[in-house]
């Protein structure tokens, strides 16, 4: 059986999915078998395609009229395509002309799952490029310390002092776990003089 799904990225009457709609019906796709969403692709939360999900039996064909009405993006895509082969769900996009029940739509499909993992490797190159060259010039990547400066001087003063741990942060209105991450970064898991 065949089952369509579509999604338009708005919610407002300015958006239809009657194309989508007269396409899926054209490819054989009973209207009681249409499933549709009006959200945006980035959202996690789409009913639609969740009811799609769960409709779909082994040996039915989810198709969809293009590659980006089902994703968020290629990794999920992919991810939603996986799910449905270990399901013996086949999946079609009019489109782009795949179709997973096909061999030439099989290798299809395999080539995108190689372009997702290339594009997550050279992602994880350039983040870490990024990082090794701020880090020679002296900057370090990542979110700024929550205690740092006068502020850390003082806490460790009131430590050195004999304060409390849970003192401390009352007094600096900091968490219990900033104080002892602080702590650990600057290498003083005890209390000991500012550097």
């Amino acid at each position: 059986m065949l089952v369509g799904y579509m999604r338009v990225s708005s919610d407002s009457d300015r958006q239809s999915t009657n194309l989508q709609r007269d396409a899926l019906l054209a490819a054989g796709v009973d209207v009681r078998h249409l499933f549709e969403d009006r959200a945006s692709g980035a959202k996690d939360d789409r009913p639609g395609l969740a009811k799609t999900l769960a409709f779909v039996q082994p040996g039915d064909v989810l198709v969809v009229w293009k590659l980006d009405r089902l994703g968020r993006s290629l990794s999920h895509l992919l991810a939603i395509v996986n799910t449905l082969r270990e399901r013996k769900v086949a999946f079609r996009s009019l489109t782009e002309g795949m179709d997973t029940s096909t061999a030439s739509g099989e290798l299809l499909f395999h080539v995108f799952g190689a372009l997702a993992q290339y594009e997550r490797a050279m992602t994880r190159e350039r983040v870490i490029a990024g990082l090794a060259a701020a880090k020679r010039r002296g900057r370090v990547g990542g979110r700024p310390p929550a205690i740092a400066g006068e502020k850390l001087e003082a806490v460790i003063t009131a430590l050195n002092g004999g304060m409390s741990k849970a003192a401390v942060c009352r007094n600096f209105g900091v968490k219990r776990t900033t104080l002892i991450e602080t702590l650990a970064r600057i290498d003083r898991p005890g209390v000991a003089a500012p550097r």
